[in-house]
């Protein structure tokens, strides 16, 4: 019997060739195929989207060949094309869902299998049961239909999902004041689909686009992997200060998510750039509306709702807890700490194209560069300092978890505990609000442990005692 395929954080992930074949891709797009059919939706179709990992175009085109073999219309990207144009490509097509091989910010031996619904967001927990429940145990019960044949047919589109996608941000920002602002702004596309983006956007005016890492390279070099933390955005940071530039902004490998350095060649973690955007949307577009954070991400947005009265809802980790969310409560904002942000408005999924271009126009409306901006955050919020460290975990899963339960620590890193929630992982609540997050990764075997303080001289200490707490150090 074949491996069994689960669906993590967000998607199934897995080592090519190894985990990740061809064989046991046909048989998630079974699954996911037999769900849209017990939906009633296959008439509807779906979009299938790749990014420029190893071999994505041709496992995009095995998906494409079971949905049709299943008589399932497909909308085939033509071109390897970053998720949030996927999902909106979901909405423009009113197509049912979307599966996107990708596997975002893994390292390159990955790659990876998301699924999305008919809002374009992440599907929720209940419909990833559905799916895994229809994977077939063998590749002999999947459907399939030659990729020309269904081409012929017409069952197979190739399409440019560029197109609409650039049509919609004309909805949600004016486009013009950057073009005018004279900026330099360098871009690390982190060898993804984020490439050529911010120029094409931004081309036609003063300000000036330098990418880097912009070509297709699977190995990814110079990082670790295509994830927009340190050290995989040093690189960035040092070409910023090379071009004297006034920004960095980095997207991962499938560019939806984002990340920040300022004009001195510093990160802009993660934490900081979620308030940073909320507070821009509350304050300088005028917006209102609930925010929907995980919870290992800041506190500083449960200050922000405090301050303009608006509710902020906490879920699990992963999209599939935050798109949902987002669409029951009509969110102004959702994210998570890994550098995900999804707007009211768009799709309810992350957006790193998005998420760039708002940060560019908070510098432009206030006229600040991102060190400025962050002192703007800080003076409406005070200071918070945030920092993670992920180890790799093997054994008995459950042992660890128990051998954290019974940790039952009074202090961490010299302040008090004043609560534990469980929602998702163990996160011990800090006298100063901040808090200590012990979590099991959802797509990789590893434990991870992060922790926001606003204490910036006790940030290691709370992270050293959370490796012990958890059984590491």
């Amino acid at each position: 019997m074949a491996k069994g395929i689960k669906f993590g954080t967000d998607g199934w992930r897995g080592r090519i060739a190894e985990d990740y074949t061809f064989d046991s891709l046909r048989r998630a797009a079974q699954g996911f195929a037999t769900y849209l059919i017990k939906e009633g939706r296959e008439e509807d179709g779906a979009v299938i989207g790749y990014d420029k990992r190893f071999h994505s175009e041709h496992f995009a085109a095995a998906a494409a060949e079971v949905l049709a073999g299943n008589g399932i219309k497909v909308y085939l990207t033509d071109k390897a094309t970053p998720t949030p144009v996927i999902s909106y490509a979901v909405v423009a097509q009113k197509a049912a869902g979307a599966i996107n091989i990708t596997a975002s910010h893994n390292p390159p031996w990955d790659n990876g299998f998301k699924v999305r619904d008919e809002h374009g967001g992440a599907v929720a927990p209940e419909g990833l049961e559905v799916i895994e429940a229809g994977i077939p145990d063998e590749v002999e019960d999947v459907k399939r239909m030659p990729l020309e044949e269904a081409k012929q047919k017409g069952i197979v589109q190739l399409f440019d999902a560029d197109v609409a996608y650039i049509a919609h941000l004309d909805d949600l920002i004016d486009l013009q004041p950057i073009k005018d602002a004279g900026f330099t702004v360098l871009v690390d596309a982190m060898w993804g689909n984020g490439a050529g983006w911010f120029t094409k956007l931004l081309e036609g005016g003063k300000t000036k686009v330098l990418e880097i890492h912009n070509t297709r390279n699977p190995v990814f070099p110079e990082m670790q992997r295509p994830e927009p933390i340190p050290p995989n955005v040093d690189a960035g940071l040092q070409a910023t200060l090379d071009n004297q530039a006034d920004v960095l902004l980095i997207t991962d490998g499938d560019a939806d998510r984002v990340g920040l350095g300022d004009e001195q060649g510093q990160f802009v973690d993660q934490l900081r750039v979620y308030a940073l955007l909320a507070y821009y949307l509350l304050e300088v577009r005028g917006e209102r509306g609930p925010i929907v954070k995980t919870l290992s991400t800041t506190t500083m947005l449960n200050k922000l709702g405090e301050m303009y009265d608006i509710p902020v809802h906490e879920t699990g980790v992963g999209f599939k807890y935050v798109a949902p969310k987002m669409i029951e409560t009509d969110a102004m904002m959702g994210g998570e700490e890994s550098g995900g942000y999804a707007f009211r408005g768009n799709v309810p999924e992350r957006d790193g194209i998005l998420a760039g271009l708002y940060i560019l126009d908070a510098m432009v409306k206030l006229d600040k560069k991102p060190t400025e901006l962050i002192e703007w955050l800080f003076d409406k919020v005070g200071a918070h300092y945030y920092d993670r460290i992920d180890t790799l975990f093997s054994g008995d899963r459950a042992a660890r978890e128990q051998l954290i339960m019974d940790a039952n620590p009074e202090t961490i890193g010299g302040l008090k505990v004043t609560g534990l929630e469980t929602m998702d992982g163990y996160q011990f609540k800090l006298e100063d609000g901040g808090w200590l997050l012990v979590r099991f990764s959802g797509t990789e075997p590893k434990i991870r442990v992060y922790t926001e303080t606003t204490h910036k001289d006790k940030v290691q200490a709370i992270l050293k005692d959370g490796l012990k707490i958890a059984g590491i150090e």
